[in-house]
């Protein structure tokens, strides 16, 4: 948690009586409740719709796409096998990831794979994944909810039952056989009092303030910087010795992303931390508030780093910055299973395994990100991740997921996150059909819906 401060936020817990009693209108009565519109949520909403099911998907922003669009992650990550000599390797994740993959593509929002150290990752177009995740769920039949926050639940005793939302029009009722929670933060779980925990004993991965430039020389940066969009020692050097200018760049390892237009960077260069050099935790809207407002200054004198020192920029401009800052870790459900550290670094595979990452462990504390790379090789994340330890008809997708703190800075990434979201939204159509508590369904079966569908497990 964030310095002393505690963070209860406690939820509205209500049977559907109470909230009848209260007055408050009834808004839908749905198969499933989806909350979050990220990677996750958009994946779990389109699944569950097409397969026939009634779904509300409630998104607090006017746009769905959660930390890879509001927070302009930009990238997904996640697909790609690494290699020691860094040369082309294998896609090794599709289903609903590769599936929003190739409509990107298709609608020119994706660059070509581009290096990542040992891996590769691709940039994507914010615009573009806006549109195609409005087409996927238009056209599943999804009730998309934008502008609209959940505040509190729906309980009969550990039960389920739907949300009470906010939002311009006031409070209202969404009832639901289901709920999966892809908030990225367990804001439904830990509103029902479901047990959540941050990080490593509270130590969670710093934040980041993601910002676009336009106006550059991409030959010129290209040919100072290189193809690899991790930086090179000697802009690591470079920094170091900006800072020397009286520049705010307390990370000396960025990364820098050509966009799918021409002259426009998106760069991953900040680090955010309290004024008094403590962890920001931004569930915390005081802490979330001072990530934000410290990451606008950092980007203006990363910005100002790279018109002075770096070829090819010395014209750039910022043209934007995340709507939020970039969350990678806040609350983490307790499940009845725990991706482990070890679970990644053995690469274990695993019969109820649900989402297959090759991605490395990617720890952002310090000035410098720690990278552990999983050479040839990937693991699987165990679909008891997903499952609450307690509550019923309720389920996790997306970065909230059961892990441990190493083991979660490898599982966190987009390609990962649309994945959850489609395992999900699997197991859920088994639950209805089936009438069968989420954590009395063996994982096994949830991968074979999920590999007809695509994924490479």
């Amino acid at each position: 948690m964030a310095g002393d401060k505690a963070h209860p936020f406690p939820g509205w817990r209500l049977g559907t009586g109470a909230a009848d009693a209260d007055g408050l209108p009834v808004l839908a009565d749905v198969d499933v409740l989806v909350v979050g519109g990220g990677a996750a949520g958009v994946a779990a909403a389109t699944v569950a719709a097409e397969a026939g099911c009634s779904v509300v998907l409630v998104e607090k922003y006017g746009f769905c796409g959660g930390a890879a669009v509001a927070g302009l992650s930009g990238t997904i990550c996640g697909s790609y096998l690494a290699r020691e000599n860094g040369g082309p390797s294998a896609r090794v994740v599709e289903g609903f990831t590769g599936r929003f993959r190739a409509e990107l593509l298709r609608r020119g929002g994706l660059t070509a794979p581009q290096k990542y150290g040992k891996t590769y990752t691709e940039a994507h177009d914010p615009l573009i994944w806006k549109e195609t995740a409005d087409d996927l769920l238009t056209t599943a039949g999804v009730r998309l909810l934008l502008h609209t926050s959940v505040v509190g639940v729906l309980l009969d005793g550990d039960r389920h039952l739907g949300a009470v939302l906010e939002s311009n029009a006031g409070r209202s009722i969404v009832r639901a056989a289901r709920t999966i929670d892809a908030s990225g933060d367990d804001a439904v779980a830990a509103r029902a009092g479901l047990a959540t925990y941050f990080g490593d004993n509270g130590v969670i991965q710093n934040p980041t303030m993601f910002f676009r430039i336009a106006g550059v020389d991409m030959d010129r940066y290209l040919g100072f910087y290189g193809t690899d969009t991790i930086c090179p020692p000697h802009v690591t050097t470079a920094i170091e010795r900006a800072r020397d200018e009286g520049l705010e760049l307390p990370r000396s390892k960025i990364w820098i992303f050509p966009s799918t237009r021409p002259g426009q960077l998106l760069v991953n260069a900040t680090r955010l931390s309290g004024r008094d050099g403590r962890m920001l935790n931004v569930i915390d809207p005081e802490d979330f508030t001072e990530a934000e407002t410290t990451g606008r200054r950092q980007v203006r004198d990363y910005a100002r780093f790279l018109r002075r020192h770096v070829p090819g920029c010395e014209n750039a401009y910022v043209i934007d910055t995340g709507t939020e800052a970039g969350i990678r870790q806040t609350r983490s459900i307790v499940g009845i299973e725990t991706l482990t550290n070890d679970d990644v670094l053995s690469c274990r595979k695993r019969p109820d395994g649900v989402v297959r990452s090759p991605w490395p462990i990617e720890l952002h504390t310090g000035d410098r990100p720690k990278l552990h790379w999983l050479l040839d090789d990937s693991y699987e994340v165990p679909y008891g991740a997903l499952v609450p330890t307690g509550g019923e008809h309720i389920i996790v997708a997306g970065r909230c997921l059961s892990a441990e703190h190493e083991a979660l800075a490898s599982a966190r990434v987009t390609a990962q996150c649309f994945e959850y979201g489609h395992a999900a939204a699997a197991a859920t159509l088994l639950s209805l059909e089936q009438d069968v508590a989420y954590r009395a369904i063996d994982g096994a079966l949830v991968r074979e819906p999920m590999r007809d569908n695509g994924s490479l497990l």
